[in-house]
């Protein structure tokens, strides 16, 4: 029996917006849908269980594999035994980690026009797969096709990600289409572990390419032949959103339509009104919640920092209509004063607020598109 299944509730009638639900073992995700990143099986500052409207959420294989390994979550029940989470979970394949073990991450490779840090922690890439040292006790990972899917299998996440390999905007066009060729035999090897054992999760494959038009309809074609449960787009997607959004109007029209589709990596405030419109379902960032670990906090009217002056005696809530558990508690003035005191509950609070604020706005691109004003 297969637990996940897909249904487009409404298609828009002014762009390719949709509304529809994916179903899954622990429960039904909306979209188009915010996901919030939980890269050690929890969201920062906050227990993922405390604001239970959240759909869905994304948790880093890698950083599990490493910490507290594997085996501990499979004993422990798995995935949503272990953080206590009844609701939805994807996880990743662990490739985009080994991407930042080599470049520093995609702010730091942008700006160092795709130089490698010296110390990667990287030992090796082959067909196989990737040989990396552990961060944590200096052990030697061979991460694979394979080894990934087990892993995620083990870690019982609703859905897992195919291992894939995440080249870096400068690669040079002869380089970018061998790591695309490599990612797609990878992509194939985690679907064939994948179809031995379902175990009730749906299979994303990623679909890659940088920004090289050509190589992204390749990836298109290869991937929609293979049975995957849906597909995410990865990879570079440029050095400004304008190349983003020109790459998505380009390959949005390319993925099949009648499985979900899972943009990753991105989903800040300035993006998603571009991405919605487009088709895409679902959308994972760490934006929200690292902005309230920072005093950011959202708002209808932009964002507000936390430790404005003005805001020590704004004896007022956040937003004055948020149904949040912050601002129907707690001031302006006292989040202010505990970010400036440094106190730890100024990120819980103000984490549940940003991720309040996402959820709420998600809900209203979902009623808007049903009205086909998107």
């Amino acid at each position: 029996m297969n637990a996940f299944k897909f249904e487009v509730i409404h298609q828009s009638k002014k762009s390719r917006a949709r509304v529809g639900k994916i179903h899954t073992p622990h429960g039904i995700i909306e979209t188009p849908n915010f996901v919030p990143v939980g890269t050690n099986a929890t969201l920062k500052a906050v227990d993922s269980n405390i604001l239970d409207d959240i759909n869905l959420i994304f948790c880093n294989t890698y950083h599990l594999i490493l910490q507290p390994g594997v085996d501990v979550i499979k004993q422990a029940g798995g995935l949503h035994t272990f953080m206590n989470r009844q609701r939805p979970i994807i996880t990743d394949s662990g490739g985009f980690q080994v991407f930042s073990l080599i470049y520093g991450g995609v702010a730091n490779e942008l700006k160092s026009k795709g130089t490698k840090k010296h110390d990667t922690g990287v030992l090796k890439i082959s067909e196989e797969g990737v040989l990396f040292r552990s961060y944590r006790d200096g052990s030697k990972i061979l991460l694979t096709a394979e080894s990934s899917i087990s892993a995620q299998k083990a870690l019982g996440a609703d859905i897992i990600v195919s291992f894939d390999e995440l080249p870096p905007y400068h690669m040079p066009a002869n380089k970018l289409k061998h790591s695309l060729d490599r990612t797609h035999r990878w992509e194939k090897r985690s679907l064939d572990a994948h179809l031995q054992n379902r175990n009730n999760q749906a299979l994303y494959a990623v679909i890659h390419g940088g920004l090289d038009l050509e190589l992204r309809k390749k990836s298109c074609t290869f991937l929609s032949e293979l049975p995957f449960d849906g597909y995410a787009i990865g990879g570079s997607l440029g050095k400004t959103r304008e190349e983003m959004f020109e790459l998505l109007r380009f390959v949005m029209p390319l993925v099949p339509g009648d499985k979900p589709n899972h943009l990753l990596g991105i989903g800040d405030l300035q993006s998603i009104p571009e991405c919605v419109p487009l088709g895409i379902d679902t959308m994972d960032s760490s934006h929200p919640t690292r902005a309230a670990r920072h005093g950011l906090l959202f708002t209808k009217q932009g964002q507000k920092r936390a430790v404005l002056s003005g805001h020590a005696t704004t004896f007022r809530p956040i937003e004055d209509d948020c149904t949040c558990y912050t601002c129907q508690h707690y001031t302006l003035a006292y989040l202010c004063h505990l970010f400036k005191a440094h106190e730890l509950t100024a990120f819980t609070l103000a984490t549940i607020h940003n991720l309040h604020f996402m959820n709420n706005l998600m809900a209203d691109y979902r009623r808007r598109i049903l009205n086909d004003e998107i």
